[in-house]
């Protein structure tokens, strides 16, 4: 992929390697690099018996990488016998020249199927720049023969892009132990009959030595797994130099834990709850799938999250949810009502929201903008949730994905926090961080996290600062279509606070109607949450404790002001001296997560009450 000829006087087993651009569809969707020095052996990823440093050293990669928009993919097309599998080798090594371990997550299909999903380069290897890696995927029996090999954007990476180095296509002779039909692999462009003959003797020849091991490894467990999950056509994984591969996205039956089984709806009564899914019912779309409006048998409204099969999330993530929040009751995390994996599907039954996400109260939609005193109740309604996550259970737990559109609000605009799919536990006692793969949306990832690995309960912080920005600027947090300073909520924000004048950004409905010592204790929090590293960073509890003091702060009631203060306040220039301000650092408060705190910081803002 990218490269020039490779004939077998540059290959340990004699193979020939011929260039992509015959067997590629769009010469447009992709980009070439070369980069051979790049290229590590490491001792868990490949080996140069397995490629040359020639193959790992070059690749085919989407076409405008990194641009927040791109979202296409890049596909070859090769002939194939019917009848017969493919054992399909894939070759992966970043050797794009950036200089560190960018996060590069992306998903790999065979004939529209999810061969490899998800799949994170920098993971694979022992986090090694420029590690050369290979996976291994048998397709099911060709019914066309047409096969289809594409790579495209994964919903779970920082920014859009894929790559790939080489590919091998393998046939695997059939029940009668014979490789014989009627088209070798070729490429369906009019191409040299002497290159692909070149290959398929390369193939027949790397592969003899371990065919026989590899048919009978994949018909046992092809077998298994086909009785388990009752599917004809799924992708299986195969082990290989103890390589860890992947499943396909197919659904599995009876997949939550045991111990889970009180929550369990049948599959009938939650498709009469939403009158057989309904596209009217329809009250939102995520990676996930679809998620439907419905009313159970006793009258109780719920969300059904529906996965869809070719969704970019899948078994993972739906057990990781079930798990979560079958474990927590709290009132600012919504509720699970049950869930349901019969039928090859995976439904999840939440409580019905009825105002939908705090992102779509901000901007991009159709429902009303809310005050600030609303926005600032919003916040720490989800702050108590995070906190609650953090510290009201035996193991922390780690949401790893906090953004306004996972903070819903029901129908008194009680903000809750939702989508535990990317949800971890946090470190041991005596740790410090879970190392981890980089997971997270674009925009709110903490960047430690993101060079590191290193996951702890600072990196919801961080994205919890950018929500607060969010919040107040009503604005996407990337908006590439905005001049290149402006593209960042984050960066663009955080400038205007360390030059003090945070108030020439804000959201023009807010104009005027923010106390400045509110604004500033809001400003002041965000900027500390955000700060780069994460021991710098407050705890939840410290966040939760200044957003209730913002708020105190824009209710105070100051001598000469009447107190209905949800009106133009460019008047107001501070309150009342006597206000204690509290110090950033508190961290210690009985029952956060439960009560309200405002006959508290009644004590603190209201002289009177001193």
């Amino acid at each position: 992929m990218g490269g020039q000829l490779l004939n077998y006087a540059n290959d340990t087993l004699w193979r020939t390697w011929v260039p992509d651009d015959e067997f590629l569809l769009g010469e447009s969707s992709r980009q070439t690099i070369n980069n051979v020095r790049a290229v590590t052996y490491v001792s868990d990823g490949s080996t140069e018996e397995v490629a040359p440093r020639s193959v790992y050293g070059t690749a085919s990669e989407m076409a405008s990488a990194g641009t927040s928009n791109t979202n296409f993919n890049v596909t070859w097309q090769f002939n194939v016998d019917l009848g017969f599998q493919y054992l399909m080798r894939f070759h992966f090594c970043d050797i794009r020249q950036n200089g560190s371990l960018n996060q590069l997550v992306f998903d790999v299909y065979v004939n529209s199927l999810l061969a490899i999903k998800d799949f994170d380069i920098s993971s694979t290897s022992s986090n090694v720049l420029g590690a050369a890696y290979y996976r291994d995927v048998v397709t099911p029996l060709i019914s066309d023969n047409m096969l289809r090999v594409s790579i495209g954007p994964s919903n779970q990476g920082s920014y859009p892009d894929a790559l790939l180095n080489g590919l091998e296509i393998m046939k695997m002779n059939n029940s009668m132990g014979s490789l014989s039909g009627s088209a070798a692999l070729s490429p369906t462009k009019h191409g040299s009959k002497s290159k692909v003959w070149a290959i398929i003797g390369a193939i027949v020849g790397s592969v003899i030595a371990v065919f026989f091991v590899v048919c009978l490894l994949l018909t046992f467990r092809r077998r298994r797994q086909q009785e388990a999950m009752g599917h004809s056509k799924t992708w299986m994984p195969i082990s290989i130099s103890g390589h860890s591969h992947t499943t396909g996205s197919k659904f599995s039956n009876g997949t939550a834990a045991s111990n889970n089984l009180q929550y369990r709806i049948p599959f009938v009564q939650v498709a009469d709850a939403t009158n057989n899914f309904d596209e009217s019912r329809v009250i939102g779309i995520g990676g996930f799938g679809k998620v439907y409006k419905g009313v159970l048998n006793d009258g109780t409204e719920v969300a059904c999250k529906r996965g869809n099969p070719r969704s970019q999330q899948g078994l993972a993530e739906f057990q990781t949810e079930i798990e979560m929040l079958s474990q927590f009751r709290h009132r600012h995390l919504v509720s699970l009502i049950g869930y349901c994996d019969e039928k090859n599907e995976m439904i999840l039954i939440y409580e019905y929201m009825q105002n939908g996400t705090l992102k779509s109260h901000l901007y991009g939609s159709e429902y009303p903008s809310l005050g600030w005193k609303e926005r600032l109740e919003a916040c720490i309604g989800a702050a108590r949730g995070l906190h609650y996550l953090h510290t009201g259970y035996a193991k922390a737990v780690i949401h790893r994905d906090v953004k306004s559109a996972n903070i819903l609000l029901d129908e008194n605009l009680m903000a809750k926090v939702a989508d535990f799919g990317l949800s971890k536990t946090g470190p041991e006692i005596d740790q410090t961080h879970v190392s981890t793969a980089v997971k997270g949306s674009f925009g709110y990832l903490d960047p430690e996290y993101f060079r590191r690995q290193q996951l702890t309960d600072k990196s919801d912080v961080y994205s919890f600062g950018v929500v607060l920005f969010e919040v107040l600027c009503a604005r996407p947090v990337i908006d590439p279509t905005l001049p290149r300073e402006m593209v960042n909520l984050a960066e663009w924000a955080m400038k205007w606070q360390k030059k003090g004048q945070l108030e020439q950004i804000i959201d023009s409905s807010l104009a005027g109607k923010i106390r400045p010592d509110s604004l500033r204790k809001f400003g002041e929090t965000a900027e500390k949450c955000l700060a780069e590293y994460g021991v710098d960073r407050p705890s939840m509890g410290d966040v939760l404790w200044n957003l209730e003091y913002a708020l105190q702060l824009q209710e105070a009631v100051v001598p000469g002001e009447p107190e209905d203060n949800s009106t133009n306040v460019n008047n107001f220039n501070q309150v009342d001296s006597s206000v204690s301000v509290a110090p950033f650092g508190v961290s210690h408060i009985d029952d956060i997560s439960n009560s309200s705190m405002s006959k508290v910081f009644s004590q603190l803002v209201k002289s009177e009450g001193r």
